[in-house]
């Protein structure tokens, strides 16, 4: 007698036996989660759309943790911030063993600037202009993260910012939507590579769906408020670019949207993100964000947590709204059970994509975890990434490079300060093995140069105020003797140097989330300081330490070398000696204007016109034309700025047809000639006007460049292919198309140049 077995038995046993058994080979996705879905409770349904955070849980306490329970009651889909393998381990080991159905989880992770190994900020990355980097960290990112346990990393964060009050610039890729779109793509294929159940990658986040970057005042989670045809054409672009690159979840933003909040916006999650972009995996909430939203007022817990659920969130981080309300809202009819299970398919989708499913212990090998982490090869990666992410912003008189000779002077907060050098949203860095600038300077210099160090000032003359920006363990150690007692330390020492080097700016921690300045200039304490040091005639170099745009009007007029180090990771202190010293030519380009006053903000170099444009050059004022009677409009450095140690001289631009129909393309030319003494590499940069529009357009738009390595005495000449897919835009019917008539091309080596060429494009 032949005994049917139920199909579901099969594929359950094939997944328990393959939770004790590595990579057994189970059902197509489909038909597993389908048949797994059959077998689950509601209260099971609705525990795995639920992200709690269990703090670092210590190794041998997960099951007496207040979230193991949950766990064993299938009242979790996955955990974040629990840090190696052995804790990971422990806690997967209760989902899968004890729980009923043994579903595993989702270990998640701000994995944003690397791992134990720290790359740049990404605003720092994001000045290398180099794709093929950015995107290798975000591999190593990967390697490392998944060694210890991890599957998720809540990154990258795209969102466009042009005012650097808000804090979180720090995390972002700047002002530009084009080259935040290609930042976006290289970072999710980084991090997921080409197939997500490799035990190297991560499943990739992108965040914070969406205009997160656009707060009004600069002030952090504060109302987003702006027209649509903004929306598509400034800061959508680069969410849809981490869509098109395969990105597995989206994270929705705290903000609101057109008067409703991100987390329960149906038009943005659904209507934009899945029917117009065609988004296949899920979406969850910033942490408590489905709580947040009572501080709205457009309900309470069980309303709120409802219109998350319809709008098309999938994953409730931390509020337990999902796990408290749903029910009760299904009992009601407030929600339907379709949209429960679709919300369960998409998370359990995630889950077989990642290969938990076939071994839910892939990401628990302690001997990746030993041998893959923080290794001398990624360091030595971070190391080269990080020179090419710092950017020269002034150079009087080729004073850099400096030589590894003489008396040297550090002076400054952050001249010997490791733990800040990592920068925000560096979770996963051991601090203490990161490297200072001091300590960088005197590996570069050996015995060859003397080098004194003394602190100068504290970060600021308000203690209270340097409490907040040192948070995380990102102590600064304030000098608690007199201002006058370490100033005179400092002096002492500049009087018996050729050179000094002062290191000032903002700590790490005064940038990042909730970190919002209204006053963006350097702090008085070391302003004053550095006005003591100039007195000294002492050449001086500004190392420059800060997670955004700075104002540096005075810095700018006085000193004559600045470099923009930002923080530079954990191999900071290595990578800047390495600039400063030669042996590596500076090439970091500005991603984000810097203002010449706080008045200018929101400043960005793809502005439009209005009626009445202020046309001369040098920044005089005209009464009723569009200027400050105060301020010129110009920005202290333009988008796309940045120095070398080397000059490059550009050629006449040349153009293949100066005419293209919508299925041709034309081709544009550069000669680019190295006319200085050092080797280096340059950003070669084009920016397309369309001169009549339908609607009004912005006077330049990046729609193109190349890093190109040039020898000295070297030319190189560069070619850009030019398509309708450049042209496009988004118009008042939010319909991408390209219009026929004029536009100019610029190619230079920053946005402010005038080196152009035109072309119509014709029917």
């Amino acid at each position: 007698m032949k005994i049917k077995i139920p199909l579901f038995l099969l594929l359950f046993t094939s997944f328990v036996f393959a939770q004790k058994q590595k990579n057994i080979t189970i059902a197509p996705k489909e038909i597993f989660v389908s048949e797994l879905m059959s077998k689950m409770t509601l209260e099971e349904k609705i525990g795995q759309l639920n992200l709690p955070t269990s703090g670092d849980i210590t190794t041998g306490q997960a099951n007496s943790s207040n979230v193991a329970k949950n766990i064993e009651q299938g009242k979790v889909g996955g955990l974040f911030n629990i840090k190696s393998v052995q804790k990971i381990k422990e806690v997967q080991k209760i989902a899968v063993e004890k729980s009923r159905l043994k579903i595993p989880l989702l270990f998640g992770m701000d994995v944003i600037h690397g791992y134990e190994t720290t790359f740049p900020i990404p605003l720092a990355l994001s000045c290398t202009w180099d794709m093929n980097l950015i995107k290798r960290t975000a591999q190593i990112a990967a390697q490392e993260a998944s060694a210890d346990g991890i599957n998720w990393t809540f990154s990258p964060m795209v969102d466009i910012s042009r005012d650097p009050r808000w804090g979180r610039v720090s995390e972002g890729s700047g002002e530009d939507p084009y080259l935040g779109s290609q930042i976006a793509k290289a970072m999710v294929t980084g991090y997921q590579g080409d197939d997500l159940s490799k035990n190297n990658t991560l499943l990739s986040c992108v965040k914070h769906f969406a205009l997160y970057g656009a707060p009004e005042g600069g002030r952090e989670y504060n109302t987003v408020d702006m027209s649509r045809i903004r929306m598509y054409n400034e800061y959508f672009p680069p969410y849809k670019a981490a869509i098109d690159a395969g990105v597995g979840s989206v994270m929705a933003s705290f903000n609101e949207i057109d008067g409703i909040p991100a987390t329960a916006n149906k038009w943005l999650m659904t209507d934009v993100l899945r029917k117009q972009w065609g988004f296949k995996g899920f979406v969850v909430t910033d942490y408590t964000a489905i709580m947040e939203m009572e501080y709205h007022g457009i309900g309470n817990m069980q309303t709120v947590s409802a219109l998350a659920l319809k709008a098309g969130i999938e994953m409730d981080m931390v509020s337990d709204g999902f796990l408290g309300t749903l029910k009760k809202s299904l009992d009601e009819g407030k929600v339907t059970m379709q949209e429960i299970d679709n919300a369960v398919r998409l998370i359990l989708n995630a889950k077989y994509n990642l290969g938990l499913f076939h071994d839910p212990y892939r990401y628990c090998d302690e001997k990746r975890a030993k041998t893959e982490i923080f290794t001398s090869s990624n360091r030595s990666e971070a190391r080269k990434i990080a020179a090419q992410s710092l950017v020269l912003l002034k150079n009087d008189n080729q004073l850099l490079p400096l030589k590894k000779s003489g008396t040297i002077a550090l002076i400054g907060p952050l001249a010997d300060a490791k733990e800040n050098m990592a920068g925000t949203w560096s979770v996963a860095t051991k601090q203490e093995n990161s490297i200072s600038l001091l300590a960088g300077i005197k590996a570069a210099v050996g015995t060859s140069a003397k080098i004194l160090y003394a602190k100068g000032s504290n970060l600021d003359y308000d203690a209270a105020l340097e409490e907040k920006a040192t948070m995380f363990g990102k102590t600064l150690n304030r000098d608690n003797r007199t201002n006058e007692v370490i100033l005179a330390e400092a002096l002492k020492i500049a009087n018996q140097s050729d050179v000094i080097i002062a290191a000032l700016g903002e700590s790490a921690e005064f940038s990042g989330e909730c970190s919002s300045r209204t006053n963006i200039e350097i702090p008085q304490a070391q302003k004053e300081l550095l006005n003591e040091l100039l007195k000294t005639g002492k050449p001086i170099v500004l190392v420059l330490f800060n997670g955004r745009p700075l104002v540096l009007t005075d810095e700018n007029a006085t000193v004559p070398a600045i470099l923009d180090v930002w923080f530079a990771g954990s191999e900071a202190g290595y990578a800047i000696a390495d600039v400063l010293f030669g042996d590596e030519n500076p090439s970091g380009k500005l991603t984000m204007t810097f203002p010449r006053s706080i008045g200018q903000i929101p400043i960005y170099y793809a502005h439009k016109n209005t009626g009445r444009p202020l046309v001369n050059k040098e920044g005089k004022f005209e009464k009723f034309k569009t200027n400050y009677i105060d301020e010129r409009n110009d920005p202290l450095f333009p988008f796309g700025f940045g120095l070398s140690y080397t000059t490059f001289t550009y050629g006449n631009l040349s153009i293949s047809s100066n005419k293209m129909t919508p299925s041709e393309t034309i081709k544009v030319s550069v000669p680019v000639t190295n006319s200085g003494k050092f080797d280096g590499k340059e950003v070669v940069q084009l920016y397309i006007r369309d001169v009549v529009g339908s609607v009004t357009r912005p006077l330049k738009e990046l729609k193109g460049f190349q890093k190109i390595e040039i020898k000295k005495g070297e030319t190189k000449t560069v070619t850009f292919e030019i398509s309708i897919e450049d042209l496009k835009f988004y118009n008042a019917d939010l319909q991408f198309v390209a219009e026929p008539g004029k536009f100019e091309i610029f190619i230079g080596t920053n946005s402010d140049t005038t080196n152009k060429i035109e072309f119509d494009l014709v029917d």
